[in-house]
C-alpha cells in the first residue's frame, strides 16, 4: 500500500512485500517501463525513470531486469510497451476511503479484478469524484531512521528547497512535498549524505481518519487482495492508526 497510513511503515508491511517478491518486481519493472517510454532511456535527463529505479535497487530488483524493462519502455529492443493507468474509488471497511490504481494493457481485465477484491473483502466500489475530492498529488519521500537520518539534519538538508511536512514515524520519516519539488527535495537530501528509501508522487488525503484494530485488520486485509492482482499498481487510503494498534498487528 502507498499513502501515509503509519501501517504502511511497520514490520508487518515489510514481511508482506517479502512473501511477494515476484509481485512485487513485476510492478516496479512496470513502473521502469512507463517511465522510459514517457521520458527516455536516459536516467540523467529523466528524473521519474531515476526515482523508479533506485525503488527497483532498493528492492533487489535485478539490475538484468532493470535494463530490460528500460530498453523495453524505450522501445529500444524493438517494440515499445503500451499500458494504461485507471484509477478506481470505493470505500473499505467502516467507509475508509481509497484510490486504486491500476497499471493495465486490460480494461474490463482491471476492473473486474479490483470489483472482485473490494466486494469479497467488505468494501464497496464508489462513483468518480465520491472519494477523490479529498486527495492530492504529492511528493512523498521516505528516509530511513539513523544516527545521520535525523529530523533536525533532513529539515536542514531541506530548509532551502522547501516541504509541506516531515512525519516522524519512529523508523522512518516521510518527507511531502509539492510534486514539482521532489527532484530538489531527494537532491538536497543525497547532498548532505542522507540516504533515502523511495521517492514517489502519490495520492495523499487531507482527511484521515483513526480506526481501531479490529477495522485496521479488515483494511489491510482489503488493501492485500487488490495488491495481489498483477493490474492493480497502488492503493492509496485515508485511514491511520495509533502506534499502539500498530504493535498489537506486529504482534499478531
Amino acid at each position: 500500500m502507498s499513502g501515509h497510513s503509519k501501517w504502511a511503515t511497520t514490520k508487518h508491511k515489510k514481511a508482506v512485500i517479502d512473501g511477494r517478491r515476484a509481485k512485487l518486481f513485476a510492478k516496479l519493472i512496470k513502473n521502469i517501463e512507463v517511465a522510459a517510454r514517457m521520458g527516455g532511456a536516459d536516467l540523467d535527463g529523466n528524473p521519474t525513470l531515476y526515482d523508479a529505479v533506485q525503488k527497483g535497487r532498493k528492492s533487489s530488483l535485478p539490475n538484468d531486469n532493470i535494463e530490460r524493462a528500460i530498453k523495453r519502455g524505450a522501445g529500444l529492443d524493438g517494440g515499445a510497451v503500451e499500458y494504461q493507468t485507471i484509477m478506481y474509488e470505493g470505500y473499505g471497511p467502516n467507509g475508509v476511503a481509497m484510490l486504486i490504481e491500476c497499471l493495465t494493457d486490460n480494461k474490463n481485465r482491471a476492473a473486474a479484478d479490483v470489483r472482485l477484491a473490494v466486494t469479497r473483502n467488505g468494501g464497496t466500489m464508489a462513483d468518480p469524484g465520491s472519494v477523490s475530492y479529498q486527495f492530492s498529488r504529492k511528493g512523498v519521500i521516505v528516509v530511513e531512521a539513523n544516527d545521520k537520518a535525523t529530523e533536525d539534519s533532513i529539515l536542514e538538508a531541506v530548509l532551502e528547497v522547501g516541504v509541506d511536512d516531515i512525519q516522524d514515524r519512529g523508523e522512518q520519516f516521510i518527507v511531502t512535498t509539492d510534486p514539482s519539488l521532489m527532484v530538489e527535495v531527494r537532491t538536497a537530501l543525497q547532498s548532505a549524505g542522507i540516504d533515502y528509501e523511495s521517492a514517489d508522487v502519490e495520492f495523499v488525503s487531507s482527511m484521515l481518519v483513526q480506526v481501531d484494530i479490529d477495522t485496521a485488520r479488515k483494511v489491510i486485509a482489503l488493501i492485500d487482495a487488490l495488491e495481489d492482482s498483477d493490474e492493480v499498481q497502488n492503493v492509496y487510503s485515508n485511514f491511520d492508526m495509533s502506534a499502539e494498534v500498530a504493535a498489537a498487528l506486529d504482534a499478531e
